[in-house]
C-alpha cells in the first residue's frame, strides 16, 4: 500500500491548512458559532472558490472527479481546525447520495449548486427508536398517484435547519426494520408540512429534529430505486465513516500536540510536568494511539478503494476495524488531554474541551466502537 500523498493531494492539504492558520483560528471559530445559522456563509463561499466542495463529484457536473482519499485529506485538515461548516452533511452525505443515485435529472440540477456553494444539503436518516440501525424506520411514504405522502419524524438531522434540500429515508414497504421497503426521497426544505427545530450540538455543529406531516414529494424525486434504498444508503455510509474518521485523526493530532506543549510549559514543584515519568508514559500512549489511528485510517482508505484486490467482506471488515480503533483511541487521547491540562481543559475559553466534544460526536456517527466491533465479529466468524 502506498500511503504517500500525490502532488495534487499535497497541494490540497496545504490549501486547507493555510486557510485554518490564517483565517480560522480558535477565536474565529467561536465567533462563527455565535452566528444564528451556526456557520459562516463567507467561509462556505471560500470553500467553493477554492474548489473543496467539488472534490468528490464527477467532472461532467463541474467537479474535481476526486476520490474518498482526496476527501480524507481535506477532512483531516478540517479536523485540525474543528471547522463547524457543514462539509460532511452537504458534500459527503447528501452529495454522495445524489452522485450514487440513478436520478440524472436531480444530479444535473443539484450537484452544480453544491459545487458553487449555493445549495446546502442534509440527510434525514435517524429516528428516535433506531439508535444505529438505518433500516429501523417508522416514517412512511405512501404512493398516491405521482406523489409520495410522507408522515413521520427524523431526529438529529445534521445541518437540517440550514439545508435547502434534504434526502430522507421513508418506509414504502415491508415491516419497520426490514432491509427491503426503504426508499430515499429528495425534498425541498420549504415544502409545506415540514416542521424543523434547529439546535446547536455540544461540538458546535448544527442539527435539527424534523417532523413531516402529509408532505407531498414527487415520484420523480426518488434517489435510487423504490423499496431498494437501503443499498444506496449502505453505499454512502462507508464514505461518511472514512471522511469523519479522517477528521477525528486531525482532531487527535492537534490534541496530542497541544498536550505535549502544555506539559513542557506547566511547572509543578519547580520543574516542568513533562519531566514526570508517569506523564511521559501517558503522553507516549497518546502518541501511539494517534499513530495507530493513522495506520488504520490509511489501511481503511486503501482497502475500500481497491475493489479488485479486496472483496466486499474484507473491505467492510477493514472499515469496522478502523472505526473501533479510532473510537477507542479518540477516547484515550481526548480524556488524557483534559486530565493533563487539569480542570481548565473543559472550560470554553480553552480549545481542548472543544476538540474533545467534537471527538465524542464523531465516534458515535453511524455506530460507536461496540457497534462496529459486533459487526466486525459477525463478518469474521460467520458460519
Amino acid at each position: 500500500m502506498n500511503f504517500k500523498l500525490s502532488e495534487e493531494q499535497s497541494m490540497l492539504k496545504e490549501s486547507v491548512s493555510r486557510f485554518i492558520r490564517e483565517r480560522y483560528d480558535f477565536g474565529m471559530r467561536k465567533e462563527v458559532m455565535k452566528l444564528s445559522e451556526g456557520y459562516s456563509r463567507d467561509c462556505w463561499a471560500t470553500f467553493a472558490e477554492l474548489g473543496w466542495l467539488s472534490i468528490p463529484f464527477a467532472d461532467e457536473y463541474g467537479g474535481f472527479d476526486g476520490t474518498i482519499e482526496d476527501v480524507a485529506v481535506v477532512m483531516e485538515e478540517m479536523g485540525r481546525g474543528i471547522i463547524v461548516e457543514p462539509y460532511i452533511p452537504t458534500v459527503v452525505m447528501f452529495g454522495q447520495l445524489l452522485s450514487l443515485s440513478r436520478n440524472e435529472l436531480l444530479k444535473s440540477e443539484y450537484i452544480p449548486k453544491i459545487i458553487d456553494g449555493s445549495c446546502l444539503g442534509a440527510f434525514a436518516f435517524l429516528e428516535r427508536q433506531a439508535r444505529y440501525e438505518v433500516t429501523d424506520i417508522k416514517t412512511t411514504g405512501t404512493l398516491q398517484g405521482d406523489h409520495f405522502r410522507v408522515n413521520g419524524e427524523k431526529s438529529v438531522v445534521f445541518n437540517g435547519g440550514n439545508a435547502d434540500v434534504i434526502a430522507i429515508t421513508v418506509r414504502t414497504g415491508g415491516q419497520q426494520c426490514d432491509r427491503h421497503g426503504v426508499t430515499v426521497l429528495l425534498v425541498q426544505s420549504d415544502t409545506p408540512g415540514i416542521e424543523t427545530t434547529s439546535y446547536q450540538m455540544m461540538d458546535g455543529q448544527m442539527a435539527a429534529n424534523m417532523v413531516f406531516k402529509d408532505v407531498l414529494i414527487p415520484h420523480s424525486n426518488v434517489l435510487g430505486t423504490v423499496d431498494a434504498g437501503t443499498e444506496l444508503v449502505e453505499a454512502v455510509i462507508p464514505l461518511v465513516i472514512l471522511a469523519s474518521s479522517a477528521e477525528a485523526l486531525g482532531v487527535m493530532t492537534v490534541l496530542n500536540e497541544l498536550t505535549v506543549n502544555y506539559a513542557k510549559t506547566r511547572s509543578q514543584f519547580g520543574t516542568p510536568i513533562s519531566s514526570f515519568q508517569v506523564l511521559q508514559h501517558r503522553m507516549v500512549d497518546n502518541f501511539m494511539a494517534v499513530e495507530q489511528s493513522r495506520s488504520m485510517l490509511y489501511r481503511g482508505l486503501c482497502t475500500y478503494a481497491d475493489e479488485e484486490a479486496y472483496d466486499q467482506n474484507e473491505r467492510l471488515r477493514s472499515l469496522h476495524a478502523m472505526k473501533v480503533v479510532i473510537a477507542k483511541s479518540a477516547k484515550t487521547v481526548g480524556e488524557e488531554a483534559v486530565q493533563i491540562h487539569g480542570g481548565m481543559g473543559m472550560t470554553d475559553d480553552l480549545n481542548i474541551g472543544h476538540y474533545l466534544k467534537r471527538l465524542i460526536s464523531i465516534t458515535t456517527l453511524f455506530g460507536d466502537a461496540d457497534f462496529h466491533q459486533k459487526r466486525f465479529n459477525e463478518l469474521s466468524y460467520k458460519t
